[in-house]
C-alpha cells in the first residue's frame, strides 16, 4: 500500500506516457482554479480519457481493473460499507477476500478514502479501479435495493412486536422516518433504478410478495411477513389519496412525485383478494418517455406503410394486440407526428397516460358516466379533425367511431386482436355491418414488444438444427445466432429492453370487397401479404437472424413450441 501512497496520478501519467509535463503543469493551473481533482481535469480537456487513466494506473501500480458489470455482488459487502461513503469517493465494495473487503473505486489512490472503509468496517481493504459511470450505476442499484431491504426488516419487526396491528393515518403520513414510508420510498426509487414498469404487492397466506415487471417479465425483488400488509396499503392509499377505511371494493388512483430527478406519474390499482388487498402500481417515466417514430422499431418499409395509412384525411387506424405489447406508444407517437396549429386533436382515454402539448386529452369516468361511447358523442359536437378513442370495447363505440370515420373524421383506436387481419372480423362480430367496415377501416397495425439481447454480454452460438429450420426453412448447413450470457447491465437476464415487432395492414380495395363478401381473416391475411405485409412471425425472424433478439423471445409471439 505504501507504493501507492507514495504515487500521485499526475506522475503515474508522466511515467505511462499518457501526458507531457507541460499538460501536467497546465492541468494544475487550472485544477487550482477549478477546484477539481486532476483526473477529472484532464479527462474534460480531452488530453486523456478515463480509460488512459485506468490503463496507466493498473500498469505502474498494480492495481487491477475490474468490470463490475460481470460481478455478482455480495450483499454483506454492500451493507458494511455505508452509501454516504460511497457517494462521497465514487466506490462500491463487491465481496471478500479472507480478512479483507473489496472495493472498486474510480480512484484507488485516494488514501483517505481506504482509511474511511477500513474505519467503518474494521476490515483491510484491497481495492480496485473502475469507471465512475459503473460505479454510480451499481451504488445506485445496490443501495436502493438494500435500502428496501432493510426497512422490509423495520417494518416487519414492528408490525410484529405490536400486539395488535393498527395504523395511525396522521402518525404514517408525518413520521419521515417510519418504516413504512422508508419501505415505500425505497420501493419507488429501487423500481426507477431497475428499469421496472409495474410493481406488484401481493398478499398470501403467510407473506406477501412483491415483484417488479422489468422488461415484461415479473421478478421477485422481496418477500415481508404478511402482518405487515395493513400498514403499506394504509400508506399506499394515502399516497394515491383512496379511501382508506374501505377493503371490500377495488379502487384506482395516482401519485405524481418526483424520485432522484426523474419526474414519474404512478398508477395505483388496489384489488381484494381472499388474503388481502393486492396492489399493482403502473409506473409512467415521463422522462423516459419519447415521441419519434425513430423509437417504435419500425422497419422501412412498415415506416412507409405507416406514414401511407395515417396520412388519410378520414378513416379509422386500428392498433392491436394484447395488454403491455405498446399500442399507447404507437398513438402517442402517431398523434405527436399529426399534431399542428391547423388541426383539432381530442382524445378520450381511460386513463390518459401521458400528456402532449397542443391536443385536448380527456379522461373517461365511468362512475360519473363519461364513458368511451359518451365521450366520443361529446367531442363529435367539438369540431375535431382527428380523433383517439383509447378502446373500442363495445358495439356502441364502435358505430359510433365508424360513423365518424364516413363523416370525415380520421379515428384513431385500439383493439384486442391477435394479428392485423382479425380486427375487420372483431368489428364484425360486435356487429358493425361488414360495408361500414370496408368504407372506413384504413389501415391496421398489429403489434408485439420482444426484448432486446443485452449488448455487453451479448454471445455468438451454432444454431440447432430446429432452430435453423424454423428461421430459414432448411436444417441444412450453418447459422449463427445470438443470446446474452447475463451480467450486471441487465441484472443476469440477458436482455436489456424492448423493441416493437409489427404487421401492418393496409386496405386497399380489394380487402374491401372481401370483407363485403366474408369476414375470413385467413383469406384478409393472405391478400394482405400479397400486397405487401410482413407478419409477425417473419419480423421476429427478422430480428432473431440479425442478432437484436432470441429464438425464446420469438416463441413468445409464435406457436413454435419449446425451444
Amino acid at each position: 500500500m505504501a507504493l501507492v501512497q507514495k504515487k500521485r496520478l499526475g506522475d503515474i501519467l508522466l511515467m505511462a506516457e499518457k501526458i507531457t509535463p507541460s499538460q501536467l503543469q497546465s492541468a494544475l493551473k487550472t485544477q487550482k482554479i477549478l477546484g477539481k481533482k486532476l483526473g477529472e481535469v484532464l479527462i474534460e480537456s480531452g488530453i486523456v480519457s478515463e480509460e488512459d487513466i485506468i490503463d496507466a494506473i493498473e500498469a505502474q501500480t498494480g492495481i487491477k481493473k475490474i468490470d463490475l458489470n460481470n460481478i455478482n455482488f455480495d450483499k454483506k459487502a454492500i451493507k458494511i460499507v455505508p452509501q454516504n461513503l460511497c457517494n462521497k469517493y465514487n466506490l462500491i465494495a463487491f465481496g471478500f477476500e479472507e480478512d479483507k473487503v473489496l472495493v472498486a473505486m474510480s480512484d484507488p489512490l485516494n488514501i483517505f478514502a481506504i482509511d474511511d472503509i477500513s474505519i467503518s468496517t474494521g476490515l483491510a481493504v484491497k481495492t480496485f479501479i473502475a469507471p465512475k459511470k459503473d460505479i454510480d450505476k451499481f451504488v445506485k442499484i445496490n443501495y436502493s435495493s438494500e435500502g428496501v431491504n432493510k426497512a422490509a426488516e423495520e417494518l416487519s419487526k414492528e408490525t410484529l412486536e405490536a400486539k395488535t396491528i393498527s395504523v395511525d393515518v396522521e402518525e404514517v403520513d408525518d413520521v419521515k422516518n417510519a418504516p413504512v414510508v422508508k419501505m415505500i420510498e425505497y420501493l419507488f426509487k429501487n423500481s426507477i433504478e431497475m428499469r421496472a414498469s409495474d410493481i406488484h404487492i401481493e398478499p398470501f397466506e403467510k407473506e406477501i410478495r412483491i415483484r417488479y415487471r422489468i422488461d415484461g417479465e415479473l421478478t421477485t425483488i422481496n418477500t415481508l411477513g404478511i402482518e405487515s400488509l395493513a400498514p403499506l396499503i394504509t400508506r399506499i392509499k394515502i399516497l394515491a389519496n383512496l379511501n382508506i377505511a374501505e377493503k371490500r371494493i377495488p379502487q384506482d388512483g395516482r401519485i405524481i412525485t418526483k424520485i432522484g430527478n426523474t419526474d414519474v406519474d404512478l398508477r395505483v390499482s388496489i384489488l381484494p383478494t381472499v388474503n388481502g388487498e393486492k396492489v399493482v402500481i403502473r409506473i409512467l417515466n415521463r422522462d423516459n418517455y419519447k415521441v419519434g417514430k425513430e423509437y417504435l422499431g419500425l422497419t422501412k418499409e412498415n415506416l412507409k406503410k405507416l406514414n401511407n395509412i395515417i396520412s388519410n384525411p378520414h378513416g379509422i387506424v386500428l392498433v392491436t394486440g394484447p395488454t403491455g405489447s405498446g399500442k399507447s406508444t404507437t398513438l402517442y407517437t402517431v398523434l405527436s407526428e399529426l399534431n399542428s396549429s391547423n388541426v383539432n386533436i381530442i382524445t378520450v382515454e381511460d386513463p390518459v397516460e401521458y400528456t402532449l402539448d397542443g391536443i385536448n386529452q380527456v379522461n373517461v369516468n365511468t362512475k360519473a358516466g363519461l364513458t368511451f361511447a359518451s365521450g366520443l358523442r361529446s367531442i363529435l359536437r367539438q369540431d375535431p379533425d382527428i380523433i383517439m378513442i383509447g378502446e373500442i370495447r363495445d358495439e356502441e363505440t364502435a358505430q359510433i367511431a365508424i360513423k365518424a370515420a364516413i363523416t370525415g373524421h380520421l379515428v384513431l383506436s385500439t383493439l384486442h386482436t391477435n394479428d392485423a387481419p382479425s380486427s375487420i372480423t372483431r368489428l364484425v362480430d360486435m356487429g358493425v355491418e361488414p360495408y361500414l367496415v370496408a368504407s372506413s377501416v384504413v389501415g391496421v397495425i398489429a403489434q408485439r414488444l420482444v426484448r432486446k439481447i443485452c449488448q455487453y454480454c451479448k454471445e455468438e452460438y451454432e444454431a440447432s438444427e430446429y432452430e435453423r429450420k424454423t428461421l430459414t426453412g432448411s436444417s441444412n448447413g450453418t447459422l449463427k445466432l445470438y443470446k446474452g450470457k447475463g451480467c450486471g447491465h441487465c441484472n443476469g437476464t440477458g436482455y436489456i429492453g424492448r423493441i416493437g415487432v409489427y404487421e401492418i395492414m393496409e386496405v386497399t380495395r380489394e380487402h374491401r370487397d372481401i370483407i363485403n363478401k366474408t369476414r375470413d381473416s385467413d383469406i384478409l391475411k393472405d391478400i394482405s401479404i400479397k400486397h405487401g405485409m410482413t407478419t409477425l412471425e417473419d419480423e421476429c425472424k427478422k430480428l432473431v437472424l440479425n442478432g437484436t433478439t432470441t429464438m425464446q423471445e420469438l416463441a413468445t409471439i409464435t406457436l413454435l413450441g419449446d425451444i
